[in-house]
């Protein structure tokens, strides 16, 4: 397919083509609408007050999320991928047959949500094999996505997408192209594109506004924003040709989760703020604009995702 414009700045000699409209490219008819598939207490927020020693004594909610997710989904005839963490599928093997069953993209969250700039490179392939090999498994489709733990694919750890494509992915939605805290690559290109180490990359929605980029359309920013705000910024998305990516957690849908001591203040705030209206939200949200999984929006686009074996 014909490359778009050249992108300047973060990985101008690592792109080979920029998918963005206008410039040659094709315009998606739909939005992605993607799930992160791990639960409560597995958040990087709580990393500190529940460490992974800990996890297999947490009660398991994710499952009744997922459920109440696929429900809500199925009522609006709407699909989406499903970035499954391998410690749940381990655990909760139906789920992801559940998910599969249902007609939506299973693609991997990792094995155990350590960020990758926790991992070194042998254990990060370790990690992303060992899920997928499961994941197709348990869901009979080939997985060719992954989303790292915590959006964990920065400057720092751009040697975990050589490792992706080692491991016979095909695209890879980790990259937040604003700043935070945690993660992102501020100056990484908002839209999708394909990098010399051959995959895809499907990036966090950001909206461009007097040369910031305010990041948009999933998780803690569907949740604080008002609803008016996140459509505004689809919408915009739209008009510029570029599709908006969606992410949602099962935990962001679960008011009834037990409360964590010790998190402080803002960790506790940016996990639970906004949780008792996000059903609604996105029921909002899936009436009014149309819904993918990555795999079609990028047929849409054009781009053949070819099932490769590592």
């Amino acid at each position: 397919m014909a490359a778009g414009p050249q992108v300047r700045g973060f990985g101008e000699r690592r792109l080979r083509d920029t998918l963005a409209a206008p410039g040659g490219a094709r315009v998606a008819s739909s939005h992605v609408l993607s799930i992160d598939v791990e639960d409560w207490f597995q958040v990087e927020n709580y990393a500190r007050a529940i460490p992974r020693r800990a996890w297999p004594r947490c009660e398991l909610r994710v499952a009744d999320n997922v459920r109440r997710l696929l429900d809500l989904l199925a009522a609006a005839d709407v699909h989406a991928t499903f970035f499954v963490l391998g410690w749940v599928a381990e655990r909760l093997p139906d789920l992801v047959r559940d998910i599969a069953g249902a007609g939506h993209e299973v693609a991997s969250h990792g094995w155990s949500h350590t960020p990758l700039w926790a991992l070194s490179e042998d254990a990060c392939f370790d990690e992303v094999s060992r899920s997928r090999t499961l994941l197709q498994e348990l869901s009979g489709q080939p997985v060719l996505g992954y989303r790292a733990p915590t959006f964990s694919v920065t400057k720092q750890t751009l040697w975990a997408l050589r490792v992706l494509d080692r491991a016979g992915y095909r695209y890879d939605s980790s990259i937040f192209p604003a700043h935070h805290d945690r993660y992102g690559v501020p100056d990484a290109p908002p839209a999708i594109h394909r990098r010399v180490e051959g995959i895809w990359e499907v990036p966090l929605s950001v909206c461009e506004l007097g040369g910031a980029r305010l990041p948009v359309a999933g998780g803690g920013y569907l949740r604080l924003y008002p609803l008016w705000l996140t459509r505004w910024a689809i919408r915009r998305l739209e008009r510029a040709g570029q599709p908006a990516v969606v992410y949602l957690h099962p935990w962001e849908f679960d008011p009834g989760q037990p409360r964590v001591r010790g998190v402080g203040l803002l960790r506790s705030f940016r996990h639970r703020v906004g949780i008792a209206r996000n059903e609604c939200k996105l029921a909002r949200l899936v009436r009014e604009f149309r819904f993918a999984p990555v795999r079609m929006v990028l047929e849409e686009l054009g781009v053949k995702l070819e099932r490769r074996v590592p």
